[in-house]
């Protein structure tokens, strides 16, 4: 009975052994990853997506295959990553909407953004731009803007990819900074809007540079101002808000990539590793730019307190204007 019971001991044993900390590190990964991002492809979080995925394939000597799965927000495609598996196969390259605006934003919502996932990386930032249509609206800075608009309140139109989007917020904020009464245009998808910013049915927009980067490019749309505390890497010569004389004005998308909750260290600690030897490499910071995005990285606690933090400084805002999803 003794031998029995200690052969029984060296197998547990040696079947625990096999999946020490070094081990799950060593062996993975040992399938495909799938990387899901939780909107429709093509747009500016998929441009960034790209680049990270490939990247942390070759890096992890695996393949790593993108899942657009849009939706609500971006809330299907993180709630779907939220309930996968915890064995590092699942990733999320998600954003501020459906990590920090949609939790005020959206009803019982199906995740808890601060609870559900481990957070690995930022991957970028990207400040919205105000732009707008130079044969409609004749503002050369921002300040023209202002006197253009509050001249015709309520008629100037801005779009933004949706209620409570990272660009609807700066318009809102920009209303209130600045006496402004806009008109609040909610697209699905960047295409549409912004063939309509080109055409001039709807003359200006707070939004992502990837976005409308061709546009910008080819002199159809003129940017007046950032809206972060640094100008743009993408933009350099356009002024932030502060430098336009709007204070207090900050409103920018972030991308970071998550896996969820109970993730073994080990995989957690080497995606977060490679991450960060991705996002230091000039090629890729230069990639990242080209495509009018900020490259940066972090360690887990300062992308979770990011998370937190902006959870609470939306919702401070959603509450005092009544913003909706609808």
């Amino acid at each position: 009975m003794l031998f029995r019971f200690t052969a029984i001991g060296l197998c547990i044993f040696s079947a625990l052994a096999g999946y020490s900390p070094s081990a799950i590190a060593d062996n993975y990964p040992s399938r495909p990853i799938t990387l899901v991002v939780p909107f429709p492809a093509g747009g500016a979080s998929d441009a960034v997506t790209r680049i990270l995925a490939e990247k942390l394939g070759e890096a992890l000597g695996g393949t790593i295959v993108v899942e657009n799965k849009g939706g609500a927000g971006g809330n299907i495609g993180t709630h779907n990553v939220s309930r996968a598996a915890p064995d590092g196969y699942t990733l999320l390259l998600s954003s501020s909407g459906p990590l920090a605006v949609n939790k005020t934003l959206t009803t019982n919502l199906p995740y808890d953004p601060e609870n559900d996932f481990e957070p690995i990386s930022l991957i970028s930032t990207m400040p919205n731009v105000l732009v707008v249509n130079p044969s409609k609206i004749p503002a050369n800075n921002v300040q023209e803007f202002i006197d253009f608009a509050k001249a015709r309140p309520d008629e100037v139109m801005y779009s933004s990819i949706g209620n409570g989007s990272s660009q609807h917020l700066a318009g809102v904020l920009f209303e209130r900074r600045t006496g402004t009464r806009l008109r609040h245009i909610p697209y699905r998808a960047a295409g549409p809007l912004a063939l309509d910013l080109v055409s001039g049915d709807v003359p200006a927009s707070f939004q992502l540079i990837p976005n409308i980067a061709g546009q910008l490019q080819a002199g159809k749309l003129r940017p007046l101002a950032v809206t972060s505390k640094q100008r743009s890497k993408a933009l350099p010569n356009v002024p932030t808000m502060a430098e336009s004389g709007i204070s207090d004005l900050e409103s920018f998308a972030w991308f970071g990539l998550l896996v969820p909750k109970g993730t073994p260290k080990p995989i957690i600690d080497r995606l977060h590793q490679e991450v960060v030897k991705i996002m230091s490499d000039p090629t890729v910071q230069k990639r990242m730019v080209d495509i009018g995005a900020d490259p940066i990285y972090t360690t887990q606690a300062e992308f979770k307190a990011l998370i937190s933090s902006e959870v609470i400084k939306w919702r401070t805002l959603i509450k005092e204007t009544g913003i909706s999803s609808n």
